[in-house]
């Protein structure tokens, strides 16, 4: 077929399978949704790297920070909460000048005030996987249909809370609640995407922290 199909939030591109819409705009976007959202992480870093990405993204696109991400991890240093937490005002300047990445102070200052939080927390907790999925739902939820999905949840809201507690920035629970479901906390690809039933599979393998 050489034109998208788009039903019901469901598209399906030339190769025949079906995904779900917002997958369907790019490249970027098509293989961030087969290959990493949805999948379950428990990796400090990984998630530690989300949460400021997602933090990033506030009244952004979020392709616009995909196509950044490479440059994100160059100049964050992989997102290593201890390395990113000794960040003095000199990087900060040096990261406002590198037009490869969003030039926002607040958000930058936020992600190295974070990675101060994490080192914090992990003393405090094992883990900041242990803390995150702490607050993971229930799975009872049937598999969600265009339109169904909630920009926030008690949980989200419920970890957000927990997190702004321990003086985290930029983690509102609308912001929570996306890292939540790129994450895997919850399957949140549509009824009718291919990709649903392996990430389903995934999670029920996965060894929670």
């Amino acid at each position: 077929m050489s034109e998208t199909e788009v039903v019901a939030g469901i598209t399906v591109e030339e190769d025949r399978l079906a995904r779900c819409a917002w997958a369907g705009s790019t490249p970027e976007y098509q293989a961030y949704h087969d290959t990493e959202w949805g999948l379950p992480v428990a990796d400090d870093r990984r998630l530690f790297e989300k949460l400021c990405l997602e933090g990033f993204q506030a009244g952004l696109s979020w392709l616009t920070i995909l196509r950044k991400r490479e440059a994100f991890r160059e100049v964050f240093l992989g997102f290593d909460p201890e390395r990113v937490a000794a960040f003095d005002q000199e990087r900060v300047a040096e990261l406002m000048a590198d037009a490869r990445i969003v030039r926002n102070r607040a958000k930058i200052e936020a992600v190295i005030n974070n990675a101060q939080r994490a080192v914090e927390l992990v003393a405090q907790e094992g883990s900041l996987a242990h803390l995150i999925w702490s607050f993971e739902p229930d799975g009872s939820r049937p598999a969600p249909r265009a339109g169904e999905l909630p920009a926030a949840t008690t949980e989200s809201k419920a970890l957000s809370r927990e997190l702004k507690r321990r003086g985290w920035r930029f983690t509102g629970p609308t912001t929570i609640y996306a890292f939540m479901q790129a994450m895997g906390l919850v399957n949140d690809h549509l009824a009718g995407c291919h990709v649903r039933a392996a990430v389903d599979a995934a999670r029920a393998d996965f060894e929670r922290p």
